[in-house]
């Protein structure tokens, strides 16, 4: 059993841990104690684990006594505490003060969440690749749920936290100037984000129907972004889908170095913008570090990425056609 019950970019940075559990233990029932969605992701990404619904910090109801048990969820101690609450055979988690009952490696600090899993698995022996991160394609065709995704950049505006929320003026600033180079600007986001969504849409000038925040499946949110030619977010959720798909992407990192929570992968094409300030992932307010990134510095990056991307992608059906 894994614990894991958390956010989109949280399960999709724990990717490359469950599947290093997936080939040590093939033959093993492999359980993930998170959110219900967590099924849908599961699928995406090409894994094999039960879903079991579990609340953040809480032990799952009605499971067998684990062989072993495995804290991804975090540092403890309540998250340790609630997996060893089902009297598990052998536990792997970090070491707390608060919990010495059960030791363990020392949290390592300053380090790429990603890298944090695989080490504390390698720890126990478990050969675990951090950049195995890559998600299988989940594009069939040019339209996606009556959405024609040929030639879109996302723009999602909103995260977790107003800390992390680059201003809707700004984004709608940068959704407008893809829109006039012939892209077809969609603005993503989740069922509470879609006022702020429809007024990025509204002030961009966007054409109707631009707006699908509230209204995208974990499937079809996967299928635009894997399918699109440019991202723009800030540090969240949708970003992981990009690194996870290969779709370029231009990211504002406010309060959080990007070498913690930024791609591991392909960062030819994900271009992260960071005033190298740190603060409150979780604050009320906008970080500092993220309100001193410009507009002009992130359209900059955009028409970096596009023409980047456009020349790579020519060169290829080149090559695919050869001499």
């Amino acid at each position: 059993m894994v614990a894991r019950a958390l956010g989109l970019g949280d399960f999709a940075t724990a990717v490359p841990a469950l599947r290093a559990l997936e080939r040590a233990l093939p033959s093993w029932h492999r359980v993930l104690a998170g959110p219900s969605w967590y099924r849908h992701l599961v699928s995406l990404a090409g894994l094999r684990w039960e879903v079991v619904p579990t609340e953040p910090l809480c032990a799952p109801d009605g499971v067998p006594t684990p062989a072993l048990a495995v804290n991804l969820h975090g540092r403890g101690p309540q998250s340790t505490a609630a997996l060893a609450s089902l009297a598990p055979k052998r536990l792997w988690t970090h070491e707390h003060p608060g919990a010495p009952r059960w030791p363990g490696p020392a949290w390592p600090g300053q380090m790429h969440d990603v890298e944090i899993w695989c080490r504390l698995l390698r720890l126990h022996g478990v050969a675990a690749d951090p950049d195995d991160i890559r998600w299988p394609s989940p594009v069939r065709g040019g339209r996606q749920g009556g959405t024609d995704i040929a030639g879109t950049a996302i723009v999602h505006p909103g995260a977790a936290s107003e800390s992390r929320r680059w201003p809707a003026e700004r984004f709608a600033r940068v959704a407008a100037h893809l829109a006039s180079r012939g892209l077809r600007v969609l603005v993503t986001g989740t069922e509470g984000e879609t006022v702020l969504a429809a007024r990025v849409a509204d002030t961009a000038g966007l054409a109707p129907g631009s707006v699908l925040a509230g209204r995208t499946s974990l499937h079809l949110l996967a299928r635009l972004v894997a399918g699109a030619r440019l991202v723009v977010c800030g540090d969240t959720g949708i970003g992981h889908l990009a690194t996870a798909y290969g779709t370029p992407s231009v990211r504002l990192f406010g309060p959080v170095s990007p070498r913690l929570w930024g791609p591991r992968v392909d960062r030819e094409i994900h271009l992260c913008l960071w005033a190298g300030l740190l603060g409150d992932p979780h604050a009320s307010t906008l970080d500092p570090g993220l309100e001193a990134i410009g507009v002009e510095e992130a359209l900059f990056a955009c028409e970096e990425l596009l023409a980047a991307t456009s020349v790579r992608e020519r060169d290829a059906v080149e090559h695919a056609d050869g001499p």
